[in-house]
């Protein structure tokens, strides 16, 4: 007889930890690549205009929402994950090949028609980074992530909580890490004073990302199995059941959605601010500190893999119901973070970018550390707190209602009020022009103490949803108790 625990819902223990890591990291590869390479590739391969990258973010985000609802809503109606995370994938990673191509548009920016090649690089840009999204929300978002959340129960939740805590941190690490490193392989000026971000290898970047995800996309076509208790759930017509999830009439009559939207308010405060900064984090530390890109990848990678580290004492947190806790800590520590960027990394003064283990850049080492703690432990919690909450036959749905707190007002919101602050403030040092003639937009630090103050609006609705979430955990700890109790009476 087989051991209890041995299985997750219809997969073997090892086979479904492996799904979760391989898949997952995958996803969060792409989902960095968008988030920072991206922006880079734009700024040293199209032109420098934060406008660009702005729109990028904002469309992106909209095309994510809207993915995610309708692939949900499909899921849900169908009792299928597993195909709509492998064909989302294989899309997903062909998209972000093409998305490189778009470079070869501006073949050369010193020509009579540059300006006009520049314009439509930046259209097309945007428009194959929402095909990229979409596609990507759809297998990540309304596949993987609700695939997950159907297999994750009381047994196994921190856990779970850790490894979506996790995921976008060695996303991030692996991202940066082997991105600098692709991107600077073929660049002359690597590791010399003269280096030339504009000469930097991101074809090779997009196909290395693309044929990766690509390939676990159709390794998922053999690894996964959706969870045996997943049946069809159909209310009405399609667009009956994919509006239903905004039926706040119906809503507010169960307690748990009250919390929920609260829990969301929560992730959505701390994420706006988390918008201002870190779409234009990699330019800020190449443009305006003066470090590579491939020291860029080890500033941002270094400090997020030992913040990793910090998430394995919080499952024990978040299985004993800490998760409140676990979120203020987040807060605090992001806060504390971005602050002191703000005050003390100020310029290339501040550091040291002959190396970047020198003794002058642990203040900015240790700083992002601390701001990567905030993000892994919001991450951990908030993703627990909110999905435990969904409905059990319309959580393909809700992950929508997640989507939208988690990422398109968070996006919306921090990238219009991130691109105002970085036009609105001047250029510390030399002002540096595009080959147009046009000031380069460059962030500067004061983009990090904003946003670091800002966050801490954030436990305005945490205090209010942990009054909620205390009162449901002691319900259920009670109820708990009377069946116990009932179990004893009569076995004895």
């Amino acid at each position: 007889m087989k051991k209890e625990g041995r299985k997750v819902g219809a997969m073997a223990s090892w086979k479904f930890w492996l799904v979760v890591w391989g898949m997952g990291i995958a996803g969060q590869l792409c989902w960095n690549m968008e988030n920072q390479w991206f922006n880079t590739f734009v700024y040293a391969k199209i032109g420098q205009d934060v406008d660009i990258v702005n729109w990028m973010v904002i469309l992106s985000a909209f095309v994510t929402t809207i993915s995610t609802f309708v692939f949900g809503t499909m899921a849900d109606r169908q009792g299928k994950r597993k195909k709509f995370v492998s064909i989302g994938y294989i899309i997903w990673g062909v998209a972000t090949i093409l998305f490189g191509t778009t470079e070869f548009i501006v073949k050369d920016h010193n020509s009579a028609s540059a300006a006009s090649a520049v314009a439509v690089a930046g259209v097309l840009v945007v428009l194959t980074d929402a095909v990229m999204s979409f596609f990507g929300s759809m297998g990540y978002d309304s596949g993987f992530n609700v695939w997950l959340n159907d297999h994750t129960d009381d047994s196994n939740k921190g856990q779970v909580g850790a490894a979506l805590a996790a995921l976008p941190i060695f996303g991030t690490i692996v991202g940066t890490l082997l991105g600098g490193a692709l991107v600077d392989s073929g660049n002359p000026t690597a590791g010399t004073d003269a280096y030339d971000p504009s000469l930097g290898n991101y074809q090779l970047l997009f196909w290395a990302m693309g044929l990766f995800v690509i390939a676990m996309g159709v390794i998922s076509l053999f690894m996964m199995k959706d969870h045996p208790t997943l049946v069809p759930h159909k209310q009405g017509t399609f667009f009956a059941q994919l509006t239903e999830a905004f039926n706040f009439k119906k809503l507010k009559n169960n307690p748990d959605n009250k919390e929920m939207l609260l829990a969301n308010l929560v992730v959505c405060a701390f994420f706006i601010p988390f918008n201002f900064y870190f779409v234009h984090m990699g330019n800020w530390i190449i443009y305006d500190i003066g470090f590579t890109s491939g020291d860029m990848g080890l500033i941002q990678g270094i400090p997020l893999l030992f913040a990793v580290l910090v998430t394995i004492p919080f499952i024990k947190l978040i299985n004993k119901d800490k998760i409140p806790l676990v979120t203020l800590i987040a807060v605090i520590c992001n806060a504390a973070g971005l602050i002191l960027i703000g005050m003390f990394v100020k310029d290339s003064t501040c550091v040291d970018t002959s190396s970047v283990f020198a003794l002058r850049n642990i203040p900015i080492l240790g700083c992002v550390f601390l701001v990567g703690v905030g993000y892994v432990l919001i991450t951990q919690a908030g993703m627990i707190w909110v999905r435990g909450l969904f409905p059990e036959e319309n959580k393909g749905q809700f992950e929508g209602i997640r989507v939208l707190f988690f990422t398109l007002i968070p996006m919306l919101i921090g990238t219009l009020i991130g691109g105002a602050i970085i036009k609105e403030t001047a250029q510390s040092g030399t002002p540096n022009y595009d080959d147009y003639g046009m000031l380069v937009e460059v962030p500067q630090e004061n983009l990090f103490l904003i946003g670091g103050l800002v966050v801490l609006i954030t436990l305005i609705p945490l205090v209010f949803a942990t009054k909620l979430y205390n009162k449901r955990i002691a319900q259920k700890k009670a109820a708990q108790a009377l069946v116990d109790a009932v179990n004893n009476t009569t076995e004895q």
